[in-house]
């Protein structure tokens, strides 16, 4: 089992102090990629109006927008929730950004009560991500909403 508690106490003293989100979103990034494992994707999209951004991230070259309720990073956003997908390829509207992904998971990213981005990772494995890593990657997520919020626009 992935140590959650131990990455998201990480991540919050990787980025805490650190005043800039660019900076901050790519360490994270690239911890992730690295304490997990069987991944071709991890990394953040921001909200921009009616769309997602490519934020940073590690892995191959990817989708630049995604529509709010488009994919499933943009269902995730717009509905506000974690979305885990054991075949991407049976998600209605999946946007195929990386044609090596199988499986996602897509938590949603809040500052000022409102939704600011997702943190997306993606693996070329089936049904790669259990409850666990669900409920872990919350958690790590949480963490990076509690020191990032402020520098958030």
């Amino acid at each position: 089992m992935i140590p959650y508690d131990d990455i998201a106490s990480a991540l919050a003293a990787l980025t805490s102090g650190v005043p800039h989100l660019t900076a901050n979103l790519a360490n994270a990034s690239a911890f992730l990629w690295e304490q997990l494992d069987r991944l071709n994707w991890a990394g953040f999209y921001l909200a921009e109006g009616d769309k997602l951004v490519l934020g940073p991230f590690q892995g191959r070259p990817a989708c630049i927008e995604i529509p709010l309720g488009r994919g499933v990073c943009g269902t995730a956003a717009k509905e506000d929730r974690t979305i885990v997908v054991p075949d991407v390829h049976e998600f209605p509207g999946h946007i195929a950004c990386d044609c090596a992904s199988v499986s996602e998971i897509v938590i949603p990213l809040h500052a000022h009560g409102r939704v600011v981005g997702v943190l997306d990772i993606d693996s070329p494995f089936p049904a790669r991500f259990t409850e666990d890593d669900r409920q872990g990657l919350e958690k790590a997520a949480r963490a990076l909403e509690r020191e990032l919020e402020d520098l958030f626009a």
